[in-house]
């Protein structure tokens, strides 16, 4: 769904229980929970030290639970008061080359863990309403050596014409997201009292 303008907040909210009824648009639903993710897709994986120590962890936790890794002002999640939950349903707004683009994604699981490292995340996958189809887990981990981590993970493919066509130009609005996304979440640590304290680092791209 595109408009050229900024979706109202009554349209997103009937936008979202329209697509609570809906299904995933892809087949390989948790796959990003998997070693090794699905063939057929494009494949990205990012992680970034963000902070260090307990404190910068838990900013970066609470960081994710308001969806403050979709940065402002071109993309915005509307999860209608949802919490971070799996089967919550979300519409992920984005404004791109002066169209505003509605798509449809719902919460896949939720990670929570304390072995081997302090984890916490969450994975989204799309429903019919989306201009790709695919999964995205957002993780943090706090390491034994207090550094903390922010890591992103999906595999996707367009599924509407227009992103086909233009397959070269959505990768790289992935790309730029993966780099918004970071700063975002190095910024939200970094506004908590402690202070990020730490560097953030590329790792390679599996």
């Amino acid at each position: 769904m595109w408009s050229l303008l900024q979706p109202s907040q009554q349209t997103l909210q009937d936008f979202i229980a329209r697509q609570r009824r809906e299904p995933f648009s892809y087949p390989e639903v948790g796959s990003t929970g998997n070693q090794y993710m699905p063939v057929g897709y494009d494949h990205d994986h990012n992680r970034w030290q963000i902070g260090q120590g307990r404190a910068a962890f838990e900013a970066a936790c609470a960081a994710l639970r308001r969806w403050e890794m979709f940065p402002r002002p071109w993309t915005r999640i509307e999860a209608a008061g949802a919490p971070t939950a799996a089967g919550t349903t979300v519409a992920m707004m984005a404004r791109v080359y002066g169209l505003w683009w509605l798509n449809a994604c719902r919460i896949v699981y939720v990670v929570d863990e304390a072995r081997p490292v302090r984890r916490f995340g969450f994975a989204y996958g799309t429903l019919l309403a989306h201009v790709e189809r695919g999964e995205e887990l957002f993780s943090v981990e706090h390491h034994a050596d207090d550094t903390v981590w922010y890591e992103l993970r999906a595999f996707s493919l367009p599924r509407f014409w227009m992103a086909r066509l233009a397959r070269p130009l959505a990768r790289g609005l992935q790309r730029r997201f993966q780099r918004d996304s970071r700063d975002a979440m190095t910024r939200a640590v970094a506004a908590h009292p402690a202070g990020a304290q730490g560097q953030v680092l590329n790792a390679p791209v599996s």
